[in-house]
């Protein structure tokens, strides 16, 4: 059961949530839904996103600088500013060992896990910003504190996401003291959706500075 905290945190919020068409997009959904939020939910497929529950649903390809820019002017125009976005795009590419790292699979890894990140939070990170409690959030992986040669493309990818989501919560920690970042590290996600759901809901119902750059390893029960 959600605790009451949690959801008077984030009852009200508009929460955006890129990769929503998911298992933990949908769950993740659902929670900030029945907590009272107000989810806009994104995906690269319009028909996976109908079954989401979310106050709006967008397509777009988040791996787009110029689309996602769009999407936010939409958002604006007819939402208002995001509190929190939670970036759940990503997919695994690997194996084969350190010679079964190819280009391709970089290439896919370095679109949907860093660049997507990478655009979404520049678009937004002035709306989180700005907020009375704005949260970023990613899912990580535990191979980028113990990487594999069959897993090199993927934990390197991982470990510029979760760089890139410190950088932002120092420059949230320099603004103030009402944004924070959190990053979610699992083995494997599966199984773990209503745990990481429960846990984003969470973000609203502590301080920002005891939220702030947090690095929070879920497991299964």
């Amino acid at each position: 059961m959600t605790d009451p905290g949690a959801v008077a945190g984030v009852a009200g919020r508009l929460v955006l949530i890129a990769g929503a068409s998911s298992a933990a997009g949908r769950a993740v959904a659902s929670a900030l839904t029945d907590a009272g939020a107000r989810v806009i939910a994104v995906g690269s497929n319009a028909a996976r996103l109908a079954p989401v529950a979310a106050a709006a649903r967008y397509e777009c390809d988040l791996a787009n600088f110029e689309a996602v820019t769009a999407l936010a002017d939409r958002v604006h125009a007819e939402h208002g500013p995001v509190d929190g976005l939670i970036h759940l795009v990503g997919g695994w590419r690997g194996g084969g060992g350190l010679a079964g790292q190819t280009d391709e699979d970089w290439d896919f890894l370095h679109d949907h896990v860093l660049t997507t990140l990478r655009n979404t939070t520049r678009v937004f990170n002035a709306d989180l910003l700005a907020s009375s409690a704005g949260r970023l959030a990613i899912v990580s992986s535990v191979s980028v504190d113990k990487p594999t040669p069959g897993g090199a493309n993927y934990a390197a990818a991982k470990a510029a996401a979760e760089t890139w989501v410190r950088a932002i919560g120092q420059g949230f920690a320099k603004a103030g003291d009402a944004a924070a970042t959190a990053i979610f590290v699992v083995r494997s996600l599966e199984g773990l959706e209503a745990e990481l759901a429960t846990r984003v809901v969470g973000l609203w119902a502590e301080p920002a500075a005891a939220v702030n750059n947090t690095r929070v390893t879920l497991a299964a029960p």
